[in-house]
């Protein structure tokens, strides 16, 4: 029983009597864990003590979580508001304090002649009331506000509206002041008499009290005295002050009101004169004050003296008058009357109050205290986020304003911060502050806020101020050395015009730009505060939710408490100081930050030189260079080995077997060792020696080498690599390319790497060049804009200037190999003997550090990634997990990206707010997402550090994330898991590092695979996600509705509804994949394939209708409705057509769409019975090439015939742009739209084959001639025409076709049989241009196939024939006969005579190929600006042989077709000998950049184009080449200087 008297005793006592017990029983009764409670009573934590608790300290000294401290500070809280029952105990006789918390309706009354005793009568009723339970506000529902400091004239204290200041108090003691609150929330409007005497009437009141209990005090005026509807008692309102000479004026009653002189001169003494504290309120701009006045009662002049005073009030005729004279006193928080019957005792007891008020006044600590914090480690831990270590882990946000002179002489440790943004307040800053010594050091953009105000998505915003690749520096008020109007504002001005843009940049930074957690904002108070700076802090308070990253430093302690006063209507004074370093000068907070970061402050690193020495790379020049990460010789020399202990080296390590990208720092702890040797694989000797020999090769042949590595996914590719730029690194200039940059940036940057500090550009070392991942355009496009530099710089063409070595994954590496030995090594899962060697001692050395779980990566490649590992491993470890949780559905979706889309990861920012942890947990770091995760999870997951700006997660290698999703498959479908995927709305809609992660979620629906099978490599029908899904038990329906739920989470994802319109239409669903191609138009109605899939689905639709009609006579009527169906898709294929092209399209697909559709049409049309019973096809091609329409179609078809009636002509149209496009240039579509190219795969891989077969079957319906007619004196030119189109040589590409037949009789027999419809005698003006231009290709065609054929003319008159183009004027011929002339005229020999109108054809045929050339590829992409298509050769043979097609060079060429394009890139083609047997080396000069050869005319020249620009001679010289012919003009390839 005494134990719960003990127990329960805390209840009836205030907090500031609990002692240690009281304090651990109430612990104990709120929930809190008993090893704290255990703490706190060690610490002797008594109730005063617990009043004023930290969370510093409860997290520090007594180790307490951060939820059970939330909970601790929230019940503590609770503790100090008012409680009903404690209000009624407190009330007494005379009206008490609940009468006194009236006070302003007291007032009010007593105002118009009602005295004081009868205002506390009327109003007892009411204040009791007012204290309700029922009716009283939970006061926690505002934060709380501090006190100004008593009897301080603090200019820079503010008080925040709305926010709460402690209950009124009474005196615990004489020194510390009791409280008393006035609202005067309506009196304020008062007259000025009427106010000035309802203050006195208060302070005067107050006053005594004080006075006669010899404590100090302060009465408030503007604070909330009772509980009301809308405010809570002690809410800070604030009134508007007219008049500060009413607060003054009203101290002048104390002569009315206190009778003898020593009263009046003590009261003077006693009540200072008021206070008037500005309210902040940012939602008001009308100016209110708190006024306060402090009661000061010094022994020395309050001692022996009892006050009594006489309260002023005005009588009902507005006279004032005064209630008799009354002695107060302060009992509890309340001012009242001492009773008459009380008032012996209380003289009595004035003596010992007197005694007690000089005790308190000597015993108060006037010495200044001094913080022993340790101000360092709070220092490390505010910078950090408790890590004790800086490294690039965190971004920094820098808010500053004026820096001093002393203190830009300490600014070393910036320097090696990883500085995201910096929000300058100094106009002067670039000038002569810190961004112009930053600037000294380190590259910045120079930025003004509105700059971040732009209509951009958030990845064009980052590329357009270059966001990833230097620190963003913001002048945030004017820039005194701008030109371009940016002046400094003053406070008033800047808060109307810029505090938006500041807003808005805060946010787009804290939103968009860098997740949650990953950066720290820093303010340094460097100069008087003012308030710009102050918003700042307010608006990245609020975006980020908190303090939990925000850092504050001052010098100065007057420029912190101006700016805590400030920036308090954010946050707490309280909160503020656990975020401040204070006091701390700034050199040693400069020496002080040095000391834990990873970096040490080195301003240099070194690159090699060509004589074998060093030179310094300075950072700033090194910033300049963005787009390369450039690995110097003395890499992660500079590391801080003070930081470098035993665990971090060990995390480091773990990182990497895990399944970590390697990074230089664990090459370099190698080298030093710190830990044990990297393995080095065969492959990377291979890669070094295939170095050493294009290094040391004393016969270089090119500028730019290539070395590529191919390796299978996960198996240590990319570390190869690496290693390879790690070894190489003090021999030539290493760097790894960022290829988001603009390939002109990186070339650029590489030209100037290699320059850097090199006094003669033609003796530099080379620079070796890493692309990891990058494709085959993109490295053309580098080596190409590397060339063209190299060129513009005049560098000796003989000079190895740069090598290119790529890191590609692949399926199949060792075929890539075997391809081009000389340049490619492979990297697979298999070990080689020796490597199994060295993996199975790594692996036991590993063992003694590690668990193998958590090395898994490295295991499994000891094992060479066998099967049945990755199998068990996996088995056990879902054997584990528990399906249910949150995790494991995480795991299942991390397992779904990884298992389809390379390089697919989920960002931490994403699993917190998957897991649900990001919004409980202040200051979440990735270590406390880790210790959110299952033990399992732990073993799968591996964090990606090399991302930027990105935290995120994988599955520690692609092979286990394929077993993890098909082992989970056996249970819950993938389908399934994609849809939970999909409608995961905390997913699909959380803001950070959402553009990567959505896009991740495209590529799972509309991502289609690469198939190779043999020499030919095609797409996918859909995406792998989806045709697996398809296998599922229906799962056609699955796919279909897995996909509109992506067109819905993706936000009307066009492409998304394009794929499912090719889904639906491919299942025979016409009307819903209509539906859906309507869907895309509307949101893309300009888009090429997107207009191009309408068309689909109609012509998909149509061949559908008409395989199902029955073969029984069809008749008009029957067959309208798919008439109309096909007529519908050539319509959508022709507005396809006319849209505006995408820059990577150089010819519209919708062509082939067209004549597709167009083919079967014409099929149908001849079944239809009309047509069907005819001679042929007469009928048909008198109906659809006259105004003949039959009688039995006219009404059936009303709405066709106009259409139906050019089909033969846009079909023609058709046909012949597919063809010109095709001779053109080389079959070209980039990976992201190949995803979306609804060809058909011979369209796409064999567009001539398609092209050949389409025009036979088109010619087959336009070429009915009677066996009479054949002989070609008889046959119209249409008729010709048509049968050659039926043969084969309709058109240029088709003839190009016949060329590639490896059954050259065969080819032969179809041209000669071409030419028996052709004139015997072609000089005549039968033929016209179309026709000329096939016969005279024909004639090039059969010299190349069949040489000793009788129907070959000689090249003399196939040149006199080609004299009929015209080449010059405003109706130049077409470029197909341009072409013609410049392989017909150009001489065997340079001696070779030629008549002056032969040299001028060639001239002029040579100049107007590039007119059309120019304008065609203004539809190309650049990339493709140089890959026309070079049909011919020239040899060495004479007259019309001299003209060597390309198939003939093929021919000489081993391997596959990639093998072989391979060659062609390499250059190896041109030393095959049977390739230099049969071409012709072609003599010429270079000058001013170009290449010439000589014409025949005398003092003329041709210019050819370099195929590869980087082979040309910078110097003048002479050169030899073989030339080729395109129909862009001449090409040289293997440009070799004269010897």
């Amino acid at each position: 029983m005494a134990d719960s008297d003990s127990d329960s005793e805390w209840k009836k006592l205030p907090c500031s009597k609990w002692t240690e017990s009281h304090v651990s029983t109430w612990l104990k009764s709120i929930g809190i864990k008993e090893k704290y409670i255990q703490k706190l009573c060690e610490e002797e934590v008594t109730g005063p003590i617990l009043l004023n608790l930290k969370r510093k300290y409860l997290s520090q000294t007594i180790s307490m979580r951060s939820a059970q401290i939330e909970h601790l500070l929230l019940k503590r809280d609770e503790l100090l508001m008012p409680e009903p029952t404690k209000v009624k105990k407190e009330n007494s006789p005379q009206g008490g304090h609940n009468a006194q918390r009236n006070g302003e309706e007291n007032s009010e009354l007593s105002a118009v002649g009602v005295s004081t005793q009868e205002a506390q009568n009327k109003n007892e009723k009411k204040a009791l009331q007012s204290h309700n339970p029922n009716n009283e506000s939970h006061i926690g529902a505002l934060p709380c506000h501090e006190y100004r400091t008593f009897c301080e004239d603090d200019k820079n204290f503010r008080y925040v509206k709305h926010k709460v200041l402690p209950p009124e108090t009474g005196n615990d003691n004489m020194i510390v002041p009791c409280h008393e609150y006035k609202s005067l929330e309506s009196a304020h409007k008062l007259e000025s008499r009427k106010l000035k005497i309802k203050v006195a009437r208060e302070v005067l009141r107050f006053a005594c009290g004080c006075m006669n209990m010899r404590a100090n005090g302060t009465i408030h005026f503007g604070i909330m005295d009772k509980v009301t509807g809308i405010h809570k008692h002690g809410e800070i309102i604030g009134i508007p002050v007219r008049d500060k000479e009413d607060f003054i004026d009203a101290l002048d009653y104390i002569e009315n009101c206190f009778k003898t002189t020593k009263q009046k001169v003590d009261a003077r003494k006693c009540i200072r004169n008021p206070k008037f504290i500005e309210v902040i309120d940012t939602d008001d701009s009308e100016e209110r004050f708190v006024i306060e006045y402090d009661i000061v009662p010094q022994a020395s002049v309050v001692k022996n003296e009892l006050y009594r005073v006489c309260i002023p009030f005005l009588d009902k005729d507005m006279k004032l008058k005064h209630e008799d004279k009354a002695f107060y006193q302060r009992i509890g928080a309340n001012t009242l009357c001492i009773p008459d019957d009380d008032l012996v005792d209380f003289v009595h007891g004035l003596k010992e109050k007197d005694q007690l008020r000089e005790v308190d006044e000597l015993s108060v600590d006037q010495t200044i205290f001094v913080s022993n914090e340790d101000l360092k480690r709070n220092l490390s831990i505010l910078l950090t986020g408790g890590t004790q270590c800086m490294d690039n882990s965190l971004f920094y946000i820098i808010v500053t304003n004026k820096f001093q002179p002393e203190h830009l002489k300490s600014i070393d440790f910036l320097v090696h911060m990883n500085i995201f943004s910096v929000f300058d307040f100094d106009p002067d800053s670039k000038t002569s502050g810190l961004c112009a010594m930053y600037k000294e050091k380190h590259a910045a953009n120079l930025h003004f806020l509105h700059d971040y105000i732009k209509d951009l998505s958030t990845a064009d915003l980052m590329k357009q101020l270059q966001l990833c690749d230097r620190t963003s520096w913001i002048f945030c008020n004017g820039r005194s050395d701008f030109d371009g109007g940016e002046e400094t504002l003053d406070e008033k001005t800047w808060i109307k015009t810029k505090k938006k843009q500041l807003k808005k940049a805060v946010s787009v930074i804290c939103n968009e730009i860098l997740p949650k957690g990953s950066f720290v904002v820093i303010f340094l108070l460097m100069a008087e505060v003012e308030q710009p700076l102050v918003e700042t802090f307010h608006e990245f308070y609020s975006e980020m939710s908190g303090h939990g990253y925000l850092t504050v430093i001052s010098e100065s302690r007057e420029n912190y408490l101006k700016w805590s006063n400030l920036a308090k209507t954010s946050c707490s004074i309280t909160t503020l100081n656990e975020i401040s370093i204070v006091d701390m000068s700034w050199s040693h907070v400069n020496t002080s930050v040095q000391s834990f970061q990873l970096s040490v402050n080195r301003p240099t690193r070194c690159l090699p030189v060509i004589k074998g020495g060093l030179c310094d790379l300075k950072s700033v020049d090194e910033d300049m260079l963005h787009s390369l990460e450039i690995v110097s010789v003395d890499q992660c020399d500079d590391t801080n080995s003070e930081m470098m202990d035993e665990g971090k080296i060990k995390e480091i390590e773990q990182h990497f077997y895990q399944g970590g990208k390697i990074d230089w720092m664990n090459l370099w702890l190698a080298d030093k060792k710190l830990c044990g040797e990297s393995i080095q694989r065969d492959a990377f000797r291979q890669t070094n020696d295939i170095l050493e020999g294009i290094v040391q090769s004393s016969n270089v042949k090119r500028s730019i080498e290539s070395v590529k590595i191919c390796h299978h996914p996960g198996s240590g590719g990319s570390t190869v690599a690496r290693q390879i730029l790690w070894s190489w690194r003090k021999k030539m200039r290493c760097a790894v390319v960022k290829q988001s940059n603009e390939i002109t940036t990186v070339c650029e940057h590489a030209l100037s790497l290699r320059e850097y500090e090199e006094r003669d550009k033609n003796r530099a070392l080379p620079v070796l060049l890493l692309l990891e991942d990058c494709n085959d355009d993109y490295l053309d496009d580098v080596r190409r804009e590397l060339g063209n530099a190299i060129a513009t710089k005049k560098i000796s063409s003989s000079l190895l200037c740069f090598v290119l070595l790529t890191c590609k994954r692949c399926h199949d590496p060792e075929r890539m190999c075997r391809a081009l030995p000389s340049q490619t090594v492979a990297v697979t899962h298999r070990l080689t003997k020796d490597e199994k060697t060295l993996f199975s001692k790594k692996l036991e050395l590993l063992k003694l550090q590690f668990e193998p779980d958590f090395i898994l990566t490295f295991v499994l490649m000891s094992d060479g990634f066998q099967r049945s590992y990755i199998e068990d491993f996996v088995k056990n470890l879902l054997h584990k997990i528990d399906h249910s949780s949150l995790i494991t559905r995480l795991i299942r979706f991390v397992a779904l990206l990884n298992s389809y889309i390379h390089d697919s990861y989920m960002s931490v920012s994403h699993c917190e707010a998957s897991l649900g942890i990001g919004m409980l947990v202040e200051q979440i770091r990735f270590n406390r997402f880790v210790d959110s995760l299952s033990e399992e999870a732990r073993l799968i997951f591996i964090h990606l550090r090399e991302s930027k700006q990105i935290s995120s997660i994988r599955i520690i290698h692609p092979l286990v994330a394929k077993e993890i999703l098909r082992q989970l498959s056996t249970n819950l479908p993938q389908s399934t898991i994609a849809m939970e995927l999909l409608q995961d709305k905390v997913l699909i809609e959380h803001m950070f590092a959402k553009a990567p992660f959505l896009k991740f979620i495209q590529t799972l629906f509309i991502g289609r695979n690469q198939i190779i099978k043999g020499d030919t490599e095609y797409l996918s029908i859909f995406s792998p996600l989806i045709e697996k899904v398809i296998t599922e038990r229906e799962g056609v329906q699955k796919a279909v509705d897995l996909l509109k739920a992506a067109y819905a989470a993706l936000g009307k994802d066009a492409f998304v509804a394009q794929q499912l319109a090719r889904l639906l239409y491919s299942y025979t669903r016409f009307k819903e994949a209509l539906h859906w191609a309507e869907e895309a138009k509307s949101q893309l109605p300009y888009d090429t394939f997107v207009l191009d899939t309408l068309g689909q689905v109609y012509k998909r639709w149509f061949y559908h209708l008409h395989d199902t009609l029955e073969e029984q006579e069809l008749e008009p009527q029957k067959v309208s409705e798919v008439i109309n169906i096909a007529l519908k898709g050539i319509t959508a294929f022709r507005a396809s057509e006319k849209a505006p092209k995408k820059e990577t399209v150089s010819l519209n697909n919708s062509y082939y769409g067209e004549v597709d559709v167009g083919c079967r049409l014409l099929k149908l049309l001849s079944m239809v019975n009309v047509f069907a019973t005819k001679d042929e096809n007469s009928e048909l091609l008198n109906y659809l090439l006259t105004d003949y329409i039959p009688e039995a179609v006219q009404k059936p078809w009303q709405k066709f015939h106009g259409l139906l009636k050019g089909l033969q002509k846009s079909m023609y149209h058709a046909l012949e742009c597919i063809s010109e496009d095709l001779s053109y240039f080389q079959k070209y579509i980039n990976e992201e739209d190949e995803e979306l190219d609804t060809r058909e795969p011979e369209q796409v891989h064999n567009p001539r084959k398609w092209l050949t077969r389409k025009c036979a079957v088109y010619a087959n319906f336009f070429c009915h001639v009677s066996d009479a007619g054949t002989h070609s004196e008889r046959i119209t030119s249409f008729q010709r025409q048509m049968r050659a189109y039926k043969l084969g040589g309709g058109n240029i590409a088709s003839i190009f076709y016949l060329l590639n037949d490896r059954m050259t009789d065969r080819t032969g027999k179809k041209l000669e049989e071409i030419f028996s419809m052709y004139p015997e005698n072609p000089n005549r003006n039968d033929l016209d241009e179309t026709e000329l231009v096939n016969f005279l290709l024909c004639q090039v065609a059969l010299a190349c196939t069949w040489p000793g054929s009788s129907k070959l003319l000689t090249l003399e008159k196939l040149q006199k024939l080609c004299l009929r183009f015209s080449l010059e004027g405003k109706y130049t011929s077409s470029v197909s006969a341009l072409f013609l002339v410049s392989i017909l005229f150009w001489p065997a020999t340079n001696n070779e005579e030629h008549n002056s109108a032969n040299s001028q054809a060639l001239m002029s045929a040579i100049d107007a190929l590039q007119k059309p050339f120019e304008h065609k590829v203004m539809n190309v992409p650049s990339r493709n600006t140089r890959r026309t298509v070079v049909h011919f050769f020239l040899g060495k043979a004479v007259g019309l042989y001299k003209i060597v097609h390309r198939s003939a060079i093929e021919k000489q060429i081993k391997g596959t077709i990639s093998e072989r394009r391979l060659k062609w890139l390499g250059g190896e083609v041109w030393t095959n000998p049977e390739v230099v047997q049969l071409l012709k080396r072609v003599e010429g000069w270079t000058e001013g950049g170009h290449l010439f050869v000589r014409a025949n005319t005398k003092g003329s020249k041709i210019r050819v184009f370099p195929r590869n620009s980087a082979s040309l001679p910078n110097s003048n010289e002479n050169v030899t080449f073989y030339l080729g012919f395109s129909f862009d003009g001449a090409v040289a390839f293997d440009i070799q200087v004269k010897k």
